[in-house]
């Protein structure tokens, strides 16, 4: 935010110095007091002192497609003007990409990433940055080898199904200046497990936190865990061949595999996009009839090159290399990665000559296979917070009241949170009475929180 000499702004209702229970930037020197001016106001110099306040909004409803959902224009709307009136962010300082008509940029994964990428790059210390999404997610099974937090890709879903994944995510929160803090709330489904590596506060849906789950159930009830255990497993066969299975609407114990959530009146779709689903989409765009599970990652390369996931093009990399090792007689190869089909693909664009379409992929650094697989484990984000608008293995309701107003469950509960409470609140009190409310609500829905021990309770936003 640039500050003109002279020119006002407006100052928010807050507690007095004695009861304000404000946290700071855990990063930073606490802020001097703001000088107010007559009116309520405070000088430019004051405001910069604050840090700048930069957000990207994104709103997905695919309309017309099968994907197609009603509240997230809603929900980015709504957000917009709370970032402005309650938090106090200068409107030139929030990017909205929505998919509500063909003007103006499309939330395609290319604008997607270029904004997050702008977002991150101009920030500097002291600076609030803010992320929101409403949205499909889906996640991919994990290639052969892969041991990330949840044994899934969990990603989001740019109108144009080129997909950002939880790795991504982590290493956009890596390039985040120190001392300045990045918050995203990402109301989609299988959303827990979208910041990569990032430390669970709230939740279970890393391997760790579901072990810890499970035991307790079986110490409470085994014959419950093992029916839990049972009917998980049967269900990721299913998905990792692309067939999605709808989930019981009950609460499952403990937090359990019953995930779909559900409002107690009006409609309800979850923001979910099964594999199946996907790969319809992807061949509709292709127009090719041969795409698997196996093939997906391969498929996005082909499709968006340069634009697809560095994930994606990194794992194309690696493949690349596999599959010209197995030709000189190397066993195992390609073949047992990723399938005849991927291999066939690989072939024929060599075969061709094409050696110009695999130029993303090979420009590409990449230390180990391992980062290819799980990325890099010694290393996780200390400046991104997550709010998840639901676990790894749940999805996230978007709901349609029978008044006909729409919105996500979670970006709803967030709104009545803030509305409810003039002071601030934190990260982690946002989160509990998000799950409280929605609870109350009908939804088994459970959000989480993900970030570093110093931030649980920081202030939410800024």
């Amino acid at each position: 935010m640039k500050c003109t000499p002279g020119k006002k702004y407006k100052t928010f209702p807050q507690e007095s110095p004695t009861t304000d229970r404000r946290i700071p930037h855990p990063l930073l020197r606490p802020p001097t007091p703001q000088p107010a001016t007559q009116g309520g106001e405070i000088d430019a110099a004051a405001a910069a002192a604050m840090g700048r306040k930069s957000a990207l909004l994104v709103g997905i409803n695919y309309p017309g497609t099968k994907a197609e959902l009603k509240g997230c224009h809603n929900d980015v709307d709504r957000m917009h003007r709370c970032l402005v009136d309650r938090f106090g962010f200068e409107e030139e300082n929030i990017r909205v990409l929505v998919d509500r008509g063909s003007s103006g940029p499309q939330p395609t994964g290319a604008n997607v990433r270029r904004e997050l990428a702008r977002l991150v790059g101009d920030a500097r210390p002291g600076d609030f940055l803010f992320f929101h999404y409403s949205g499909h997610g889906t996640r991919l099974p994990a290639e052969t080898g892969q041991d990330d937090d949840t044994g899934y890709d969990e990603c989001i879903v740019p109108s144009d199904m080129n997909l950002i994944t939880d790795q991504d995510f982590r290493e956009l929160v890596q390039k985040v200046p120190e001392g300045c803090l990045f918050t995203i709330v990402s109301d989609s489904c299988h959303s827990g497990g979208l910041l990569d590596k990032a430390k669970e506060q709230i939740g279970n849906s890393t391997k760790q936190n579901q072990t810890q789950s499970r035991e307790r159930e079986e110490r409470s009830d085994s014959g419950p865990s093992f029916r839990s255990f049972l009917k998980e497993t049967v269900r990721d066969v299913f998905e990792s061949e692309g067939i999605h299975l709808p989930r019981s609407r009950h609460k499952g114990h403990d937090g359990g595999d019953e995930q779909d959530a559900q409002p107690t009146d009006g409609h309800t779709k979850n923001r979910s996009l099964p594999l199946s689903t996907l790969i319809e989409m992807l061949k509709e765009k292709t127009g090719k009839d041969d795409i698997d599970v196996g093939s997906i990652r391969m498929t996005l390369f082909n499709i968006f090159g340069d634009d697809a996931s560095p994930k994606v093009k990194k794992f194309m990399k690696v493949m690349l290399g596999k599959f010209q090792q197995g030709q000189s007689g190397e066993q195992g190869g390609l073949m047992g990665m990723v399938g005849a089909l991927a291999q066939e693909f690989l072939k024929a664009k060599l075969d061709g000559n094409e050696e110009q379409a695999f130029k993303p992929a090979t420009e590409q650094e990449v230390h180990s296979v391992d980062e290819v697989y799980a990325g890099t484990k010694t290393w996780a984000p200390n400046n991104g917070i997550l709010i998840s608008g639901c676990q790894s293995n749940q999805t996230s309701a978007d709901a349609t009241t029978p008044q006909g107003s729409s919105f996500g469950a979670l970006s709803n509960a967030i709104q009545s949170i803030i509305a409810e409470k003039r002071s601030d609140v934190t990260n982690k009190e946002l989160v509990m009475k998000a799950r409280a409310l929605l609870s109350k609500q009908g939804y088994t829905q459970q959000p989480g929180l993900y970030c570093s021990d110093e931030h649980v309770h920081v202030s939410f936003i800024c």
